[in-house]
């Protein structure tokens, strides 16, 4: 693969900045693309372009406010509440359709540019419910991209498998690991870094931090 050309789905937070360093080492070409859906934190956008900018990588934004008139949450609305799903719902974060849209506009992007793999920071592990984040999903629109385009993209999703802690395991591993905690944003309010540290997003990421963290220290002292 290091003499092929991949496309990563760019936000700026965590999940996927770690793609973007597991890109670099393995492929020979990378471009990002992030999609500007009306995000209630536009910060997000500026995160990802200091990042791209910094590993200087060639960074798409695409208007996808579409996205936002269809399928308003707490994601791209501040008067909606960020809150976890109860019993049997999915949590208010959830975008309908937003994964479907992504990869397929990323699969054109992809097509223009001529890189046959793209690389999103989807997981089934730790993924809130969320349906548009599971393997079979991801693999279901690989197949129909590539029928729609006639083409042979493959999707990858190194982070499928991986719960939070294993996350922060591959960014250090790619050397990414300060990167990742320093210049990324994951949090639902805004805010970077290690975020408000009370919202589901960083509960979750903060948790596998320290579980990695010490985990580590662990190993280290044996």
């Amino acid at each position: 693969m290091k003499r092929e050309k991949a496309l990563v789905v760019f936000s700026g937070g965590q999940d996927s900045t770690t793609c973007l360093f597991w890109a670099i080492k393995n492929f020979g070409e990378v471009e990002v693309v992030t999609f500007n859906y009306g995000q209630r934190h536009v910060f997000e956008i500026e995160c990802a372009k200091q990042i791209a900018n910094e590993l200087n990588v060639h960074h798409h934004i695409l208007d996808m406010s579409l996205l936002n008139q269809l399928a308003p949450n707490a994601l791209t609305r501040a008067e909606i509440e960020v809150k976890e799903g109860a019993e049997g719902e999915l949590p208010s974060t959830f975008v309908p359709g937003r994964n479907l849209l992504f990869l397929s506009f990323a699969g054109v992007l992809a097509r223009q540019i001529n890189a046959k793999h793209i690389i999103t920071g989807v997981c089934e592990t730790d993924f809130s419910g969320y349906p548009d984040c599971r393997d079979i999903f991801i693999k279901s629109l690989n197949v129909t991209l590539n029928l729609s385009m006639d083409e042979s993209f493959v999707i990858h999703t190194p982070l499928m498998w991986l719960n939070k802690a294993e996350t922060w395991a591959l960014a250090d591993e790619l050397g990414a690991f300060n990167d990742v905690r320093e210049k990324t944003l994951t949090c639902y309010h805004g805010i970077k870094a290690d975020g408000c540290g009370e919202c589901p997003a960083c509960k979750l990421r903060l948790q596998g931090m320290h579980t990695y963290l010490h985990n580590k220290q662990n190993i280290q002292e044996d």
